[in-house]
């Protein structure tokens, strides 16, 4: 080395700071301002990580809205679920314009013409640019029934009087899809919620009784399983779909087919509830609460399913997608909901025909909101795992 550099190292300054020491100062960057990460909840450590998992908070968000959304369906639907509008069948989705020649108008869009083409015998509409319909918000329009409680006449959003708003177009009774698929959301929804606190049920009890207990409980309960699994889902959930009547109200079909889903959905959470009591029941605190005279049940449900309760619910985010597609399959199969209930899946069944998808593809607009929804709670999942996970 040379002179010059050992010079310079030697002349070298160092800073020592006099300031008091804080031990939690780094941590506190983790999580909220004063808050400390030694000292926080489990519940607060997770919520810290699950914010940092982007996509999955807008996919909370987004699945929050949805929910939300379907307290509210009838006043966001622009028409009543049953309108038909007999001279508007098959009619394409109109346009919602600001500026008309130049001049900002507001939200409009323009009336139709329809003629009848008789070398096809399709209905042709052509937007009239001279007739401008302007919508009307926080209006009167179709009488529906809240929550089959209150009837009520009042929308978001109205077309103009005399007028119509057809965002996605209209089915072939004229019905208006985006309306249709509002009503849909509330049964499509609903039903992965009923179907997985079935599901659940099931599950932790017949998982966690045959984790605890083992023994010939155990070796039933995995044969069992292991049966089900090797029965291919769709034949099976048709032949379960089959038993029900077809005299039935829909309430009673719909309450059905969240009962089938659940009773055909426990089994792989039943197995991960088996294994984890497998390895926690050979705690001390799981001997101690014995010596202490706890029982079964109480030692289960206050001792052992707490352990992993992050898990059950990172595995509730990732169940309810497969409830929804399996009510979406049945109903588009016809042998799940049937109409007057208005789902995702019954408003597939409109385009069963590679004719009507050719000639009216804004038929298979619903299936947009079921990917969306899909995609929403498999993000959500992701993040709610990475989050409970207690290595990351």
């Amino acid at each position: 080395m040379s002179d010059s550099s050992m010079s310079s190292a030697h002349t070298q300054t160092h800073y020592v700071s006099a300031a008091p020491f804080d031990p939690y100062a780094a941590e506190s960057d983790f999580g909220s301002k004063g808050s400390s990460f030694s000292q926080a909840s489990q519940l607060r450590l997770t919520w810290w990580r699950f914010k940092r998992h982007k996509p999955a908070l807008f996919a909370g968000a987004l699945l929050l809205a949805a929910y939300l959304m379907i307290t509210i369906v009838e006043f966001l639907a622009p028409y009543n679920v049953h309108t038909r509008n007999v001279d508007r069948i098959y009619a394409p989705p109109q346009s919602v314009h600001l500026f008309h020649e130049g001049a900002f108008v507001g939200p409009f869009v323009y009336g139709r013409t329809m003629s009848l083409d008789m070398d096809t015998l399709r209905r042709v509409y052509v937007d009239d640019t001279q007739k401008v319909e302007k919508l009307r918000f926080f209006c009167a329009g179709d009488r529906y029934h809240f929550w089959d409680l209150v009837e009520m006449n009042f929308h978001l959003v109205c077309p103009a009087e005399g007028g119509t708003l057809f965002l996605l177009g209209t089915d072939r009774l004229g019905r208006d899809v985006l309306s249709r698929i509002l009503y849909g959301a509330r049964i499509s929804l609903t039903i992965g919620l009923l179907g997985v606190m079935t599901s659940f049920v099931l599950g932790i009890v017949i998982g966690g009784l045959a984790g605890y207990w083992g023994g010939w409980f155990d070796l039933i309960v995995q044969r069992l399983i292991e049966v089900l699994h090797s029965i291919p889902s769709i034949p099976l959930w048709l032949a379960m779909a089959a038993i029900m009547p077809a005299d039935w109200s829909p309430l009673v079909v719909y309450l059905g087919i969240t009962f089938i889903l659940g009773l055909l959905d426990w089994t792989g959470l039943a197995r991960a509830v088996r294994s984890k009591l497998l390895a926690l029941r050979e705690e001390d605190y799981v001997l101690a609460a014995q010596m202490m005279g706890a029982g079964s049940a109480r030692i289960i449900g206050r001792h052992l399913i707490p352990g992993f309760l992050s898990h059950l619910i990172a595995s509730a985010t990732l169940t309810i997608p497969g409830m929804i597609l399996g009510e979406t399959t049945l109903s588009f199969l016809g042998l799940g909901l049937r109409p007057p209930i208005t789902s995702w899946g019954v408003l597939l069944t409109e385009a069963r025909s590679v004719n009507v998808i050719a000639l009216y593809p804004w038929l298979l607009f619903p299936v947009v909101p079921v990917i969306v929804i899909i995609l929403a709670f498999n993000f959500l999942g992701d993040g709610l795992r990475d989050a409970a996970d207690p290595y990351k």
